[in-house]
């Protein structure tokens, strides 16, 4: 079944593109014919025809490529050793305002169809998209970046990018794939529990990333923001999952884990697979709470008689093994669980690891002595054996929204305002002062969730058979890669996956409904496609990262799929960016001709079919080269998904 809709969807791909080019060179040919100029053939498609006919004096056929098309009209060629303007009813035998129309006519009918299908898509109230693609809030930062450095955090927003208003992701993996050395980010910081704004304007450094085998540039945005909504269609079963127990709901939100308010996929990953302890502390007459690293003992500098106490703790928590393998955080404590004082690491550089995964969190507050510890991770503790107890499994505290309109789409232009007035911060702060003492499950819309002991992928029963046949995959696709640095890199990425804690369920994203007015759609992708012209000309934007006919194909299929408004974007799209090309000043193309027509209009001197030959010749090599180098990159991206 998924095959022959794959097949279907790839049909409509081909035949759509088809389309687009059938209207291009049917403007040259109604263009042509009612100047008076002899058409000899029409063609969709380059080759030997599958099938041809004539019609009106013209040969029409369909040919095996169908990747292009043409219209011949006599006299664009030399022929019988006569120069072009001599060849009757030939195209240079007409006036150069003539040769202007005919050869703008097929880019201005792709123009015209991308703003007949853009107005289209309009009227019929736009396209349902992802949060995550229109919004300028960050979801993740690099922690070894520099813009993390100067303090910019998940759910900070970008206003301006490189100088231009910042649009969403497409303007991050743009940047991503220029060679400039800067960028500069301009915007604000804000506070998850406060909302205090604070702008921030920095200038900084691309360094280089590899996500996969490809590789691009970045200041450090790593992702941007999304929603991470409960979808029990889309997910696995619950059973056989750390979040079997939870409580957790169908639609429910993660709005907060460990005391940090989440804003991506890859926050809550690397927040579940943190080390650390989120502790209901008493200092004096108060209680607050603190976020602390969870450290093997053997990283301590420890006196013996500290560790004969340890031992001690160990035989009265009843935990077997080697003492040093044992979970615990670095302080010293009584036996009451009163802090007494903190202990050094052996090593500094574990000392700044273990550390520096709390600092981000609004809850990072160091204990001091007679600091009392009432509770880990919500769970009241009396004594420090029972803390040591507590410390061996990684428990995760989490809360929700629950709000049953979660899934509902929201308009593109307030989705950024919605997701920051969703975020309840009384409510939070509600639930989150309870942790440990007399908990509050539920303020507002948040409930607080039973707390989740996330486990490896290998004891995922739900998800482990299904992933097991997606890791060796990959595994030969790495064995695969010839490169021994990348392989390397690829080999240490992967097996540090496969360590990581999971959740065991899968969220959706918020969606969205993008619908612009025709013409902001229309001078959007106009933009997107001379930046990314400008780009390449200039050297900034490498050729291997454009799409050829091939790739092109697999983007058209690939929006069939998503359903019609996404394949009639695409389509106008692509139509928009052939009108575009096409009118380039290039010997080869519509634009090439233009100028041609132009040049004998200003300077009254025809341009002789010798000198067109050395001018085209060259270009048409250029263009074939040009073609030949994406395709093969277009084919290397297609079957690295499979080797």
């Amino acid at each position: 079944m998924v095959f022959f809709e794959s097949l279907f969807s790839l049909i409509l791909a081909i035949l759509g593109l088809g389309f687009l080019v059938f209207i291009h060179e049917l403007g040259h040919y109604w263009m042509a014919r009612k100047e008076g100029m002899k058409v000899e053939a029409f063609s969709i498609g380059f080759g030997p025809p599958i099938i041809s006919w004539m019609r009106d004096g013209v040969r029409w056929q369909i040919s095996w490529i169908p990747f292009g098309g043409f219209v011949k009209i006599a006299g664009m060629q030399k022929e019988r050793g006569c120069e072009p303007h001599e060849i009757e009813g030939g195209f240079y035998s007409k006036t150069p305002w003539q040769r202007i129309k005919v050869s703008f006519l097929g880019p201005a009918v792709n123009i015209l169809f991308a703003l007949l299908l853009f107005s289209i898509l309009w009227f019929s109230g736009g396209r349902e998209k992802q949060f995550a693609e229109f919004t300028r809030r960050i979801g993740w930062v690099d922690p070894q970046s520099n813009l993390y450095a100067k303090g910019v955090r998940p759910g900070d927003v970008i206003e301006t990018y490189d100088g231009r208003p910042f649009s969403g992701i497409k303007d991050l993996m743009l940047a991503g794939l220029m060679k400039g050395n800067q960028n500069r980010i301009e915007g604000y910081k804000i506070d998850a529990f406060t909302g205090k704004r604070t702008d921030f304007d920095y200038t900084l450094e691309n360094y280089l990333v590899r996500d996969a085998a490809v590789q691009h540039r970045t200041i450090g945005v790593a992702s941007p923001a999304s929603y991470l909504i409960y979808d029990a269609e889309k997910s696995p079963p619950l059973s056989g999952t750390p979040m079997a127990n939870s409580g957790i709901q169908d639609g429910d939100r993660i709005f907060w884990v460990d005391g940090e308010v989440l804003y991506s996929k890859e926050h809550l990953v690397n927040a579940v697979n943190e080390s650390s302890a989120f502790l209901t502390v008493r200092r004096g007459g108060s209680i607050f709470h603190a976020k602390v690293p969870r450290i093997h003992l053997d990283e301590l500098r420890m006196t013996p008689m500290q560790k004969a106490e340890m031992d001690d703790w160990q035989y009265e928590a009843k935990l077997g093994g080697p003492l040093n393998d044992l979970y615990f955080i670095p302080y010293l404590l009584s036996p009451s669980g009163t802090v007494e004082m903190r202990l050094d690491f052996i090593d500094e550089q574990d000392q700044k690891r273990a550390f520096e995964q709390c600092l981000r969190c609004s809850f990072f507050h160091p204990l001091e002595e007679g600091d009392k510890i009432l509770a880990i991770d919500g769970q009241s503790i009396s004594s420090s054996y029972d803390l040591l107890n507590d410390l061996q499994k990684r428990r995760v505290l989490m809360i929700v929204q629950r709000e049953p309109s979660a899934l509902a789409p929201d308009s593109w232009k307030a989705a950024d305002a919605d997701f920051e007035k969703l975020s309840d911060r009384k409510d939070l702060q509600n639930i989150v002062s309870s942790i440990g003492v007399a908990p509050v499950r539920q303020s507002g819309r948040l409930v607080l969730l039973n707390a989740v002991e996330p486990k490896p992928l290998n004891e995922l029963s739900s998800v482990f058979d299904k992933h097991k046949e997606q890791m060796e995959k990959s595994l030969a696709q790495i064995e695969a890669i010839k490169d021994p640095h990348v392989r390397r890199e690829s080999l240490e990425r992967f097996l540090a996956m496969q360590k990581q804690m999971y959740l065991g369920i899968g969220f959706s994203d918020r969606p969205v409904i993008y619908n612009p007015s025709p013409i902001d759609l229309f001078l959007n992708v106009f933009k997107e496609t001379w930046r990314t012209l400008s780009n390449l000309f200039s050297g900034n934007l490498s050729p291997k990262y454009m799409s050829g006919p091939v790739g092109i194909v697999q983007v058209v299929q690939f929006s069939w799929t998503q359903g019609i408004k996404e394949a009639l974007f695409w389509m106008a799209f692509i139509s928009l960016n052939l009108g575009i090309v096409n009118l380039l000043p290039i010997p080869v193309l519509d634009g090439g001709h233009i100028s041609f027509s132009l040049y004998e209009a200003l300077t009254k001197r025809r341009i002789s079919a010798k000198m067109m030959e050395r001018l085209v010749l060259p270009f048409f090599g250029l263009l074939i080269a040009f073609f030949i180098y994406i395709t093969y990159h277009d084919l290397s991206r297609i079957f690295s998904r499979f080797f």
